[in-house]
Formats: structure tokens, sequence, C-alpha cells
């Protein structure tokens, strides 16, 4: 243990604007927890930005960072370099993209800095190559979005991801079970046991979690036949099935599905369909910058005249106006960086991928 003394364990955090708060401090209050049960520094950490200016976080409260990317990149070839740098971002994330940070992040990975990410950040490791071929998460509201954005990545629904020394979490409390499985590969269970109680949690989550609740309490519905047809749903938006095809995978009559929807969920399935498919569209609208009659194919409609008839029909406005009111879209970028961007979806896993 003396000699681990003398290994402080150096995190950098890099804000995005409209981080998320909860995600950055549930993180570093792992970190300090650990350090509160060992009774020493075992961990250190600061805190950047793309010019060293305060960043404003998602909830309206700004943090004023330690440093720079220019300065985290200075110390990359200096004893102050990190052995882990992370990415903490929220909404808006495609807005916030920074070409220093990317190259920063690249630099990292050559160094053999861990990397990592909380909430959205995923995008900024995704942009900057570091996810090509690999598993990563985030937040479940934005996993449509990079799905249509990135092609070779393959995403999972679970609440943290690690795929080499590649870190990538949902965001949320989930910040503090992928620090506390670092602190456990540094110090053990025992500590890992006493950081959670510290933190008055009653049990530490594994990466395999997933991050929304489970489908049956989601519903409302527990009936086996109805979760499968949902799952079956939620799995082909893009090519909807025939109602035949649902029923078959439930081992049901058509006629028999439509009976279990009226009781069990209050409409058609048809309805049900098309509205899990609108909310997709809805997501992309808000956390996307992709050409609505991109989102429209991406949800299944073959006319986007169709798809606004739809939407307005079930949102009270059109897709156009939702894009409207979210002041922070920026114009889609038609030029995307080989290798990065694609118009070919990104492979999305719901579930969890043996590490």
């Amino acid at each position: 243990m003396d000699a681990m003394q003398h290994q402080r364990r150096l995190f950098v955090f890099y804000l995005v604007p409209d981080f998320t708060m909860l995600a950055l401090t549930s993180a570093i209050e792992s970190l300090r927890l650990a350090n509160t049960v060992l009774g020493y520094d075992a961990y250190a950490w600061r805190v950047a930005s793309a010019d060293g200016n305060r960043v404003r976080s998602s909830c309206g409260l700004s943090i004023e960072p330690d440093c720079s990317i220019a300065a985290e990149r200075s110390a990359l070839s200096t004893l102050s370099r990190p052995g882990m740098a992370i990415v903490a971002a929220g909404r808006n994330v495609e807005k916030h993209m920074d070409r220093s940070a990317e190259a920063w992040l690249r630099e990292c990975g050559r160094r053999g800095v861990k990397i990592g990410s909380l909430c959205t950040g995923a995008y900024l490791l995704a942009r900057a190559g570091l996810l090509d071929g690999k598993r990563c998460t985030m937040h479940w509201e934005n996993l449509p979005g990079f799905v249509e954005r990135f092609s070779n990545v393959t995403v999972t629904t679970r609440i943290y991801e690690i795929d080499d020394n590649i870190y990538t979490c949902a965001g949320g409390t989930a910040a503090v079970d992928m620090m506390l499985h670092l602190i456990g590969q540094d110090f053990g269970d025992r500590i890992v046991a006493s950081v959670s109680e510290q933190a008055l949690m009653d049990r530490v989550r594994c990466s395999s979690d997933r991050q929304r609740l489970p489908l049956s309490a989601r519903l409302g519905s527990s009936h086996p036949a109805v979760l499968r047809v949902v799952e079956e749903m939620e799995a082909h938006l893009a090519e909807p099935l025939a109602l035949s095809e649902l029923a078959a995978h439930a081992g049901l009559s058509r006629r028999q599905i439509e009976r279990l929807f009226r009781q069990e969920m209050k409409r058609s399935p048809a309805r049900y369909y098309l509205e899990v498919r609108l909310e997709r569209a809805r997501l992309l609208l808000t956390q996307t910058a992709l050409p609505i009659v991109d989102i429209a194919i991406a949800c299944g409609f073959v006319a986007s005249s169709h798809f606004s008839k739809c939407y307005r029909e079930m949102y009270g406005c059109a897709p156009h106006e939702t894009r409207a009111r979210n002041d922070d879209v920026r114009p889609y970028e038609t030029q995307t960086e080989p290798g990065r961007a694609s118009d070919r979806p990104s492979r999305l896993s719901s579930e969890p991928v043996a590490a």
C-alpha cells in the first residue's frame, strides 16, 4: 500500500458546453470519496475547457476550469500528464464539436492515456476516430441520433462500456458505477463497498445493467406476447414489420395480437407502432441536424408528406416547427469526414455485449 500511495492517479475532465452536471459531479465525488475512505489522496483531478473560460452546464450553473485544451496538449509531454481523460457532455453536443479537443484526445490515445466519456461525450470520441470498430454507450435519449451519425461504432444500451482503454457511460448516476469500477481495479471490492456506503448507495451496478426501466415497467404490461411484439417493433423502426410478421414472432394470430393490444395498451398495435416511430423521429429532430426527409426514412416513412401529416396529428405541429423550437440545432453537415460519419446506420445493440 505504501508504494501505491505515491502513485496518485490524475484525471482530466474536459467540459463541453451544456454538459450534464449530475454526471460530472457523480464522477468527481466518487474519486473524492475514495480518497476519504483510503485516508490519502490516491486520486487527483483537474477540469479543462476548450479556451480555459467558464463553461455553462445544462442546468445553468457554470464551472471555472483549471486550464485550456492547449495547456492540456502541452502537459502530455510533462510529468503532469493525466492517467485518464474524460469528456463530459450533455445537450446539443453536436453544436460544440472542437477540432483541438479531438486532436488532444487522439494524442492522449497514442500516449497510452485512458479515455472516457460521460453522457453524450462519446460524440467527441467518435469524431476523433477513437471509437472506430469499438463498443460504446451514451444516454438512451441520444442513441438514435448517434446511431444515424456514426456507421462503424457498436452502440449498446448498457450503463457503461469498456473496450480496450476506452470507457464510456450513459451519464447521470451511471458515472458513479463506471468510476467505482475503476476504483475497484485499483483497490479492490472492499474499498468500493466503503465508497458506496459513504454515498448511501444500496448496491453497485455492473456494466451489463440496462439504462432504462424494464420494458414491462415502461409499458405497464407484463404480458409476454405484448412484450415480444413491442421488442420487435423497437428493433424494426426503419423498415416496419407487418402485423402478421409481428404476430408470428409472438406465436399468436393477428386477431389475438389485436385483442391483446386493445386490452393491455388501450390502442391497436398499428397505432402503437406509429407512436414509437414518431417518438424516434422527434428525438432525431431535436438531437440531430439530419434533414427531415432522412429522418422520415429512418423512421419507416416512405413519403415525407405522410410523415409530416402523422407527426402533426400526434404532436400538434409540423416536424420543421419542432426543429425551429430547438434553437441550438446547427445546419446539417453535408461533408463528412472519411471514416467518421456516414449515411449508413451504426450497429445498435440492445443486448449486453460480452466483454
